[in-house]
């Protein structure tokens, strides 16, 4: 762990063995969607919500280990990544304490860089292997929601970003498809695209256009994952 990032010890009764073997290879992010950090700690350790995370980053930057990476947290819950459909088996959960109402706060996010860098290393996680809870679960998660700065994390090669400059024209089946590629679960697309946009294109409304269709295309071909290698 990088010397300049303290861990707080704070255990969490929610967790269990990662199951058929499995190891982490990936990160989730969350948000907490609650009032305060304190009342985010007392919940992800209460045996009687049986919810919990990895880890979880205070506004402050103060950042308490709840469960041991080598155990399964219970953060992810019904969801999917590519073929994963055990994402809990399979990830590191982060949960940042925020409302889901206000800009992450720079303390927080600096700790969750430092976090980040360190777990990709020690673990060989690549970057488009880190995403958003509403990622594996568009249709019942929507956090940590558009006022996450995913594009910070990508400059630093802690997550992707897609690119594009040419625009194609709005498909349906060809946009779905294309994040399929990327590692979404087949979603109706009306929970799909807002998984997508709060995420790539923060605070964009309206049909699928081209924009969406060019971004979609650029995640598929630069980042296609590799099914073969996945297993649930």
């Amino acid at each position: 762990m990088p010397s300049e990032l303290v861990i707080q010890e704070h255990p969490s009764p929610n967790f269990g063995e990662r199951r058929d073997g499995a190891r982490p290879d990936m990160v989730v992010i969350h948000y907490t969607a609650m009032a305060t950090a304190e009342a985010a700690l007392e919940r992800l350790c209460s045996s009687e919500h049986e919810v919990s995370a990895h880890y979880l980053i205070c506004e402050q930057g103060q950042v308490f280990r709840l469960v041991d990476e080598e155990m399964r947290a219970w953060h992810a819950g019904a969801g999917q990544w590519g073929d994963v459909t055990d994402v809990n088996s399979r990830s590191i959960g982060i949960e940042l304490a925020n409302a889901g109402t206000t800009p992450f706060a720079a303390a927080q996010m600096d700790a969750l860089e430092a976090l980040l860098a360190d777990i990709l290393v020690r673990h060989a996680i690549p970057p488009e292997r880190v995403i958003a809870h509403s990622d594996m679960a568009p249709e019942r998660k929507i956090d940590p929601g558009p006022r996450f700065d995913w594009k910070r994390l990508a400059l630093q090669d802690l997550s992707v970003f897609p690119k594009g400059v040419a625009e194609f024209k709005p498909d349906e089946v060809r946009f779905v498809q294309d994040l399929q590629a990327f590692g979404y679960p087949e979603t109706p697309l009306e929970a799909l695209l807002p998984a997508f946009r709060s995420r790539f294109r923060p605070h964009h409304h309206g049909p699928l256009d081209g924009r969406d269709m060019t971004l979609a295309r650029d995640l598929a071909t630069r980042f296609p994952i590799d099914h073969g290698k996945l297993t649930a």
